[in-house]
């Protein structure tokens, strides 16, 4: 256990979050080696009366991370992982990126579904669900958890298993961290690459009616081994983008092929034929891919995200008049298809509702002036403001940031939030644990 202060020379480095906007100043951070260590934690919090909040990776872009003026107990120095290649399971310390566990896994030619940007915390994305390019052939990481192991708010160390604890370990697979410290996870893991079919092509955006058509229609029937994107950028400064088409903004796909590489050849064909201006996709290792779009930290970032049973040609227009009307260059503007292998989960297997969601819409707000943060602010909203028609009225929580009470609701429905909040209510009743998408503790009549 080390505590670092204001006084502590990496004190500025522990604190900083990858959202440039949230700039906390915790009183105290924990940084934890072991669960004794966050037992002992969590003790000094009570005793001192901190608020708490838990970092791994630091990505959550409402800042839940940190706080000013209390406790940040830091799980970075967990990082062991141990990989069962012959049971296909992984056991993967609470402060580790899926940087780390992409690499342990793939010198076995196996992986679980992680996130799309390499960095992230393998905890706090699978806490809320865990969408990433293996979702409609493997699910969501939620849907890979086995087991979980944590410290509650009282200092209990439990494990929540197949076998104990199964209301917990259910809460866990999308409720996010209502519960307790995560100090390891056990993952299903699943063959994958080491070669994949992956890359990007792209267009100019003129090109946009026509290519984001193709795609719909081409992502909506593609086999589940297919997990692609529709992306509206701006051309980067990069050898690989030409120069007329750097600064430029751009229609795009990504593409991620885990399977047979003849057939995935094939089936990113009816795309080439459009004719790309960029053409990057074509075998890689799967961990590149998974690290093709990381942004360094210290950029403002503002996100948000949708549920779609269809996408219809009118909602294609939406996005792409948004697109074009980027507040930042630095912008991205994504719909993902949904579907497959995450589609065919039990409805009540996790908290998440409306898994027949067949599209997410995720606008991608970022940029580096604060004297911008009106207008990128603005540009999310607007176009979430445009785009309702088209929606489910559900969100995928990972994508947001703090859009209250009623979107938290929307993403579990009725039934399954009563579930939470009751299950908030046995291990943490005095809601200890605010850091996350809040779930407050069921309180008795």
């Amino acid at each position: 256990m080390r505590w670092i202060d204001a006084g502590s020379a990496e004190y500025d480095e522990r604190r900083r979050l990858f959202n440039a906007m949230i700039d906390d100043r915790p009183r105290v951070i924990a940084a934890c080696e072991g669960s004794a260590d966050v037992k002992d934690a969590l003790e000094r919090a009570a005793r001192d009366r901190l608020p708490v909040a838990v970092r791994s990776g630091g990505h959550s872009v409402a800042g839940l991370s940190s706080n000013d003026g209390g406790m940040v107990i830091d799980v970075r120095p967990m990082k062991a992982i141990d990989i069962d290649a012959a049971e296909r399971r992984a056991r993967v310390g609470g402060g580790c990126t899926w940087a780390e566990f992409d690499a342990a896994a793939q010198e076995f030619g196996l992986a679980t579904t992680g996130g799309r940007v390499s960095t992230t915390g393998v905890a706090g994305l699978t806490l809320g669900g865990g969408s990433g390019w293996l979702e409609r052939q493997h699910g969501l990481s939620c849907d890979n958890l086995l087991a979980i192991e944590l410290v509650t708010a009282d200092g209990r160390e439990i494990r929540a298993d197949d076998t104990q604890h199964q209301d917990l370990l259910w809460a866990s697979k999308g409720g996010g961290g209502n519960f307790g410290v995560v100090t390891a996870l056990e993952f299903q893991l699943h063959p994958v690459g080491p070669m994949i079919i992956g890359g990007l092509m792209a267009w100019p955006a003129a090109r946009g009616p026509e290519v984001s058509r193709a795609f719909r229609d081409w992502a909506d029937q593609a086999p589940e081994e297919l997990g692609p994107a529709l992306v509206m950028l701006s051309g980067p400064p990069e050898p690989f983008i030409p120069e007329h088409l750097q600064g430029q903004p751009l229609i795009a796909i990504a593409v991620c092929w885990n399977g047979d590489e003849a057939t995935g050849t094939d089936v990113v064909q009816v795309m080439r034929e459009l004719s790309p201006e960029v053409d990057l996709v074509g075998p890689m290792p799967y961990a590149t891919l998974q690290s093709m779009i990381d942004d360094p930290p210290g950029f403002r970032q503002y996100w948000s995200a949708d549920y779609h049973d269809t996408f219809p040609d009118e909602a294609l227009d939406v996005f792409l008049d948004a697109g074009a009307h980027r507040a930042s260059p630095m912008t991205q503007h994504l719909l993902l298809p949904w579907g497959g292998a995450l589609a065919r989960v039990d409805a009540d297997a996790t908290p998440l509702s409306q898994r027949s969601a067949r599209w997410v819409s995720h606008p991608f707000a970022t940029w580096d002036d604060p004297a911008d943060d009106a207008a990128n602010i603005g540009w999310v909203r607007d176009y979430r403001r445009a785009n309702a028609p088209f929606t489910t009225g559900g969100v995928y929580l990972n994508f947001i940031g703090d859009e209250g009470d009623e979107r938290i609701r929307a993403a579990f429905g009725a039934e399954k939030y009563a579930r939470l909040e009751q299950i908030k209510a046995e291990y943490d009743p005095g809601n200890l644990f605010t850091g996350n998408q809040n779930i407050r503790p069921k309180v008795p009549a």
